[in-house]
């Protein structure tokens, strides 16, 4: 689901969706076998990105997903216990 606040057109939001999949596919075998739940921070402004399949928001979005995706692959880190 990607929200209308973070792409206004319906085609952007699919195009966007189109990448979610895709990149996901390139991390399946990184990533548990589970349902994720992908929350970009970026909003994909239409004066910025003119066009749904502009290279420039493939790229964008593309940038995104890569950099969420490896931080969801990257082991937990061991919480520091501080002393009283």
């Amino acid at each position: 689901m990607v929200p209308k606040r973070w792409a206004r057109r319906a085609v952007t939001r699919n195009a966007i969706k189109r990448q979610i999949y895709a990149v996901s596919q390139s991390f399946a075998d990184q990533l548990p076998n589970a349902a994720h739940v992908v929350r970009l921070r970026t909003t994909f402004d239409r004066k910025l990105y003119v066009s749904a399949t502009s290279e420039p928001l493939k790229l964008a979005v593309r940038t995104e997903l890569e950099q969420l995706f490896q931080r969801a692959c990257r082991p937990p880190q061991p919480e520091a216990r501080h002393a009283a």
